[in-house]
């Protein structure tokens, strides 16, 4: 099964930890180790975090002689921020056309004068 880049990104931030590392990578360039510290988790678990970020190309590492930090890849994530963006924009388009129709029925009503 081929998934879409898409429901990459929105998989890998449904997970808490997840988003807390890119947060932190948002503030620059980090180690296994030093993404792993304010977590009650082993360095393994981390790292199997890293590679679900990884596999949706939110974060890459690099290699600088033994250390291999990882690095924020903001690109997916601006492709998500404009996904939901335009849906959003589309879902208020809706609900104003919702509104405008029931305040249009709302004046072909006869005014009785009395308060429901």
């Amino acid at each position: 099964m081929i998934e879409d880049e898409l429901t990459l990104v929105f998989s890998a931030l449904a997970d808490p930890t997840r988003r807390a590392i890119l947060e932190r990578l948002a503030h620059g360039d980090a180690t296994v180790n030093q993404l792993a510290e304010p977590f009650a988790m082993s360095q393994q678990a981390v790292s199997k975090h890293l590679k679900v970020l990884e596999r949706a190309h939110l974060i890459s590492r690099t290699r600088t002689a033994q250390s291999r930090p990882c690095v924020l890849d903001g690109e997916r994530l601006d492709a998500a921020a404009g996904w939901i963006a335009r849906h959003r924009q589309v879902l208020a388009d809706r609900h104003d056309r919702l509104d405008e129709h029931l305040a249009a029925l709302r004046a072909q009503e006869p005014d009785t004068g009395t308060a429901p």
